[in-house]
């Protein structure tokens, strides 16, 4: 089995914690942990099979070019990955309480750039369990395009959560 490339961003904090939490559960010798902000798209391309986590961040985000992001600063170079044959599935964070309106945003924005490439993500994750009022994170099946967690106000959740969305990824990513 060839590695799975996990790309994540930012580096410290939550974000960090559910990659190495979904690297764990997967197996950490199965996994390659790569912060997004030191990405380039030929360190995508190498694998065939890869993870995007994200936290959350706002539309404005992926449009101004003056943000400091992680994933800002990797943007140009997303754009030049060729996602011919890959598997790709994706994981965010998202703040139901503070951001109810705006909830996993991030992952939304994700799923559609990659939507644009013609990639379709695997692993959506119910949306049960959430308290939100609107996220464009919700696929046309009424699920998330991939985990979601609430680091900020559900911790105890998380590891439940990644046990609970890691089969349906499974035998799309053999491990």
């Amino acid at each position: 089995m060839d590695k799975i490339g996990l790309f994540f961003g930012p580096v410290g904090g939550n974000c960090n914690n559910v990659a190495t939490k979904v690297a764990e559960q997967i197996g950490n010798n199965k996994v390659d942990l790569i912060p997004i902000k030191d990405a380039k798209h030929s360190d995508v391309e190498k694998y065939d099979k890869i993870i995007f986590g994200i936290s959350s961040l706002g539309k404005d985000a992926w449009d101004n070019e003056d943000t400091e992001t992680d994933w800002d600063k990797f943007l140009p170079e997303f754009n030049k990955i060729d996602f011919t044959g890959k598997t790709i599935a994706a994981f965010g964070l998202g703040n139901q309480i503070t951001y109810p309106s705006h909830f996993v945003e991030s992952l939304g924005f994700l799923a559609h750039e990659l939507a644009s490439k013609g990639v379709k993500l695997v692993g959506e994750f119910p949306t049960t369990g959430f308290e939100y009022q609107e996220s464009h994170a919700v696929n046309e099946n009424g699920n998330f395009y991939g985990l979601v967690v609430d680091e900020d106000n559900e911790k105890e959740k998380t590891d439940e959560r990644i046990k609970a969305w890691l089969p349906s990824i499974k035998d799309a990513f053999g491990f």
